[in-house]
């Protein structure tokens, strides 16, 4: 397997993207931070640290023989489900807004989900690249690895976090598909899923409520269709250029999470229409250079690790800005300009 040489055009889209984003973060938290905290840049701080750690180890894994990954795969995958197992038990996972889904270490949070998003890709990765010729055997290719699936999503809904779950089953999902699967499979698979969001939703009651909120955000406009009330209010008075930086009204203890969730609606109505093409454009072309690196990719391995990679980056981003216009029900997944 051979080494890759970085992808500097990437490298640097990312770089700044994730730039972008801390400044931003800066303007949606400076109020509520300075409030809460007594300290405007605490979220900037906490961002930036993951920001130079994260440009370093990009950097490093482009000297990093991928091999050691495809080896470790079924060991990376038994971290992450051993992590998860952990997050669910009281005194050793901590709760936060209503989910038992971090470590905390100090005032610094660990989702273990978010380390199963990548080692579930990796892993995928490694099974479609050995069972290639096996996956239109439903049995002996496609069951066994959903399974594998299924019994993290199970996980990652205990705590609960349904975005999160749903983050990481379309990712894999849309991995499986390009492997060349049979279509009527995922026909099939598409009503079993939809019955199983059903009953998940019918199941928890503030979830119908999210969905009773998105068709009518006005039946409940200070419970639970607030947050996207004040959320189109932000988009709103955007216009063409925004209303100008630092210069957003909704993040004045208005809009709920406006450095996480809805950091796009403060972008939008600071930026107005031009930062919603900026982001979007900055999105799809990590996206294109993504799909333009997988396809150029002759081992099997990372042609999937890349692939999967940057449909994960793409769903996220695409179902954080369909929630902040009113697209879909309110969620619970940030945009990738926070960590």
């Amino acid at each position: 397997m051979k080494k890759k040489k970085m992808d500097y055009i990437l490298f640097i889209s990312i770089i700044i993207i994730s730039i972008f984003g801390i400044i931003m973060i800066y303007s949606a938290s400076s109020i509520w931070a300075e409030y809460k905290f007594h300290d405007a840049f605490k979220y900037v701080k906490q961002q930036s640290i993951f920001f130079f750690l994260g440009a370093i180890i990009m950097y490093l894994i482009t000297k990093f023989d991928l091999k050691i990954l495809k080896d470790k795969a079924n060991l990376i995958l038994g971290i992450c489900f051993l992590l998860l197992v952990l997050v669910l038990i009281p005194g050793i996972g901590s709760i936060r807004n209503g989910s038992r889904s971090w470590f905390g270490i100090g005032s610094l949070g660990i989702q273990p989900s978010e380390f199963a998003k990548i080692g579930l890709i990796i892993y995928t990765s490694k099974y479609l690249a050995k069972n290639r010729k096996n996956m239109q055997d439903i049995k002996k290719g496609a069951l066994p690895i959903f399974l594998v699936i299924a019994v993290f999503f199970l996980l990652i809904m205990l705590e609960p976090d349904f975005g999160t779950a749903m983050v990481i089953t379309l990712t894999l999902i849309c991995l499986i598909f390009i492997s060349g699967l049979k279509i009527s499979f995922f026909v099939k698979l598409g009503v079993v899923g939809l019955l199983g969001i059903v009953g998940l939703i019918i199941a928890a009651p503030y979830r119908m409520a999210r969905i009773i909120s998105f068709l009518n955000p006005w039946s409940d406009p200070l419970g639970s269709g607030y947050q996207i009330i004040q959320s189109l209010y932000a988009i709103g008075p955007g216009g063409l250029l925004g209303q100008g930086f630092m210069k957003s009204r909704q993040k004045h203890f208005y809009l709920p999470e406006p450095q996480t969730d809805f950091i796009f609606s403060i972008i939008s109505e600071e930026f107005g229409f031009l930062g919603v093409l900026i982001v979007t454009f900055f999105f799809g072309f990590i996206f294109y250079r993504m799909l333009k690196i997988a396809l150029k990719t002759d081992d099997l391995f990372s042609k999937y690790l890349v692939f999967g990679l940057a449909f994960g980056i793409i769903i996220q981003a695409s179902l954080n800005l369909a929630v902040v216009v009113g697209l879909i029900p309110v969620t619970g997944y940030a945009l990738l300009l926070y960590s």
